[in-house]
């Protein structure tokens, strides 16, 4: 895997069903062994699935008016999610970079004050047909990110491996769509690229048909990605829209899975995002 020493390049992998994330560490090693200043951020929305129906606590899903899909957090359901994706997942990547080689430190972003956000207050969501207005949840968004954490630690020669949760100015800690923070984390860092790769190869215009692949918005255009866009996937076209808009030159939503899965999603192969503008 060739790419330029002097590249920034966030990578965000999904924690969906399918995913061999052992595979992709193999991947991300080589690319950090290249000399890239990478930093990964991952899910583990299966993972946490599992663990929420054997806890007697299944999972819940809101819809917004718009169709943005995200998980409904009570308090039970936050603990959860930290046990998994702070926990077992975050650690597991980490103990295999390490095994590879890779100076890699595991961090949420509570850690540190990392990722800043704001919990949403108010919820529009679509239940049974009709809009409903949820108060209680602890969820929100990014809205700041400590790019003088993350620089120190990729100076040190550090490879952060970052997840959710965010935390609040007065402590809270809240679930955030780890795309978006993904794609805020790119732009504070400045970074070249943005990969965000999941189980599909792209954005599909027919999510059954994996060879409806819209393969970049110059060739469909923006408006016709974001119609093709279904449940999780809108949240990773609004990501590839927050990143460009900040300024990084390449977003590319594609496929974690294969043994070229990385080096296929650096040359552009997915759905490729460049000068975005709304």
């Amino acid at each position: 895997m060739t790419v330029s020493q002097t590249r920034t390049v966030v990578i965000k992998v999904g924690g969906g069903e399918g995913i061999d994330l052992g595979a992709f560490a193999d991947q991300f090693a080589a690319l950090v062994r290249s000399g890239v200043r990478a930093v990964l951020v991952h899910g583990g929305s299966h993972e946490t699935n599992v663990l929420s129906e054997k806890l007697g606590h299944p999972p819940r899903t809101i819809t917004s008016p718009s169709g943005h899909t995200s998980r409904r957090t009570d308090r039970a359901t936050l603990e959860i999610f930290e046990m998994v994706y702070c926990g077992k997942v975050n650690k597991g990547i980490v103990e295999q970079l390490r095994a590879k080689g890779i100076d890699a430190i595991g961090l949420s972003g509570i850690d540190g004050g990392l990722w800043t956000g704001e919990r949403k207050t108010a919820i529009r969501a679509v239940e049974d047909g009709a809009t409903v207005i949820i108060r209680d949840d602890l969820s929100g968004r990014v809205t700041s990110v400590d790019a003088a954490l993350l620089d120190l630690l990729l100076g040190a020669g550090r490879t952060p491996v970052l997840t959710p949760p965010a935390v609040t100015a007065d402590g809270v800690a809240i679930n955030v769509d780890a795309d978006r923070a993904a794609a805020l984390t790119a732009v504070a860092l400045r970074a070249d690229e943005l990969l965000l790769l999941s189980n599909v190869p792209g954005v599909l215009r027919d999510p059954a048909d994996r060879s409806s692949l819209i393969v970049s918005t110059a060739e469909a255009g923006l408006d016709a990605v974001r119609e093709a866009a279904k449940g999780r996937m809108k949240n990773k076209v609004l990501a590839a829209e927050e990143a460009t808009e900040g300024g990084v030159a390449r977003v590319v939503i594609g496929c974690a899975n294969g043994p070229t899965a990385l080096a296929d999603a650096l040359a552009g192969r997915g759905t490729l995002f460049e000068g975005v503008r709304a």
